[in-house]
């Protein structure tokens, strides 16, 4: 069995079905599906989001908004390069072809919105809270598929479940995104209870119906190697190329800015990811530059040009084997070997020297004692919301959050979606004000 792409790129929307194909104006519907996106409060709040490095600094890092755009912009570039080759080679298919960059780029901006403050950091402080802490009391409570929707809490099942639930007072299909879209957005296409060893999954229990209709829909089929599992959606794997390439490039030209690199070692490690001839090219340009921050700027740039042609070509050559299902890794796991082993050579060094500097580390280590407390104190009051103190802040949470759910799974993730939608000063202020560190001014 194989997909077929004049089905996977398909316009209609979740939630609106009834109304596929009512034109509104001269946007294309995934160039409606960027756009809702771009204007969504989620996203805006992305902007005080953590990346990687605390927020804000001296210097300007990558914030989650910044890193979204960015991969917004690298994946349209893919997704058309793409669709340009797909074109050529199927010239008379009928299939819209032309319509990948925009997918791609949409899926790109939204790859994020589900990620809670903090960072990873706080991704594991929500499962540490329930696999390891106060949240372990509820274990007996829940079902075990459930139970691990808490213990593995995944940003990506997290995203899919913004975009597509509907939040109290809103309206049927969340965000109202195509299919298409909300398809690439999958990167681990099956429940928690089917994660395996990385713990990685794409949507909750919650949200397997919208999953499935999806699937269904755009004719996604089941894993070949894995009867609980489903193929991924081909546009996933530019998606993610587009992430993989900018996170790792762009943490790497923030951490020179940081100084946690040198100039030297950073202009050297992007230098290795050029071919002799570009090598030779680039030292002519950088001759011609003063500054040194411009300098590792147009390496970057070269650099993330070079990956994005690389992923590219992997695609189209793997194209039968994604439509299949067999194609199961990352796309910048198999382009060539020298950008390989030069990407490879990044992550590294990114791993030594970035995630574990004390910058990323404080952060880190912050974020989850905040996250953490939040949970406890939130989750206590929905579960005995007959308290005094438990109507006091009930009361903090917007209307938008089911608090009083029938069950309990559901009144959980009312508080689990209200903490990961926080910004990081959000989190902070809530933080400080439970705990009486500062108090809001009275004027008398």
């Amino acid at each position: 069995m194989i997909m077929q792409w004049n089905k996977l790129l398909s316009s209609k929307r979740l939630g609106l079905e009834q109304f596929h194909n009512l034109q509104h104006d001269t946007r294309t519907e995934f160039q409606r599906d960027y756009d809702r996106l771009i204007f969504s409060p989620p996203f805006r709040r992305l902007q005080n989001k953590t990346q990687v490095f605390p927020l804000p600094g001296s210097v300007f890092v990558h914030n989650r908004l910044t890193h979204s755009l960015e991969v917004s912009c690298v994946g349209r570039s893919v997704g058309n390069l793409i669709a340009a080759k797909l074109q050529e080679r199927y010239p008379k298919s009928g299939v819209m072809f032309d319509a990948i960059g925009a997918i791609v780029a949409a899926a790109c901006l939204a790859h994020d919105l589900g990620n809670p403050p903090f960072g990873h950091s706080g991704e594991r402080a929500i499962a540490t809270f329930f696999s390891e802490g106060a949240g372990k009391e509820w274990r007996t409570e829940l079902s075990a598929p459930q139970w691990n929707d808490f213990i593995h809490f995944e940003g990506n099942a997290n995203t899919f479940r913004l975009l597509t639930h509907r939040f109290e007072g809103r309206r049927e299909g969340g965000f109202v995104l195509t299919y298409s879209t909300l398809a690439s957005i999958i990167k681990y296409p099956y429940e928690s209870q089917y994660a395996g060893e990385k713990k990685k999954f794409g949507f909750f229990q919650s949200e397997t119906d919208a999953f499935q209709r999806i699937a269904s829909e755009l004719g996604i089929i089941k894993n070949p190697y894995d009867e609980h599992r489903y193929a991924r959606h081909p546009l996933v794997f530019p998606v993610e190329a587009a992430d993989d390439i900018c996170y790792q490039i762009m943490d790497l030209e923030d951490a020179f800015k940081l100084h946690i690199f040198q100039f030297d070692e950073t202009r050297d490690v992007l230098m290795s990811f050029l071919p002799q001839k570009r090598q030779e090219r680039a030292k002519t340009v950088l001759h011609s530059i003063r500054d040194l921050n411009e300098q590792i700027a147009y390496l970057r740039s070269t650099v993330i040009g070079c990956l994005i042609d690389a992923c590219v070509e992997t695609f189209i050559q793997k194209e039968t084997d994604i439509l299949s299902g067999h194609f199961t890794q990352p796309l910048i796991e198999q382009i060539d070997k020298p950008l390989r082993l030069a990407y490879d050579r990044c992550a590294v060094l990114a791993k030594e020297k970035i995630y574990n500097s004390h910058q990323a580390l404080d952060i880190e280590l912050a974020g989850f004692k905040i996250v953490s407390e939040l949970l406890e104190v939130l989750i206590n009051a929905v579960t005995h919301p007959q308290k005094s103190y438990s109507q006091h802040l009930l009361r903090r949470i917007p209307a938008q959050y089911n608090t009083a759910a029938n069950t309990l799974y559901e009144r959980i993730q009312a508080v689990v979606d209200y903490i990961s939608g926080m910004t990081d000063l959000y989190a902070l202020d809530l933080y400080r004000n439970i705990n009486g560190i500062s108090l809001p001014s009275i004027n008398y």
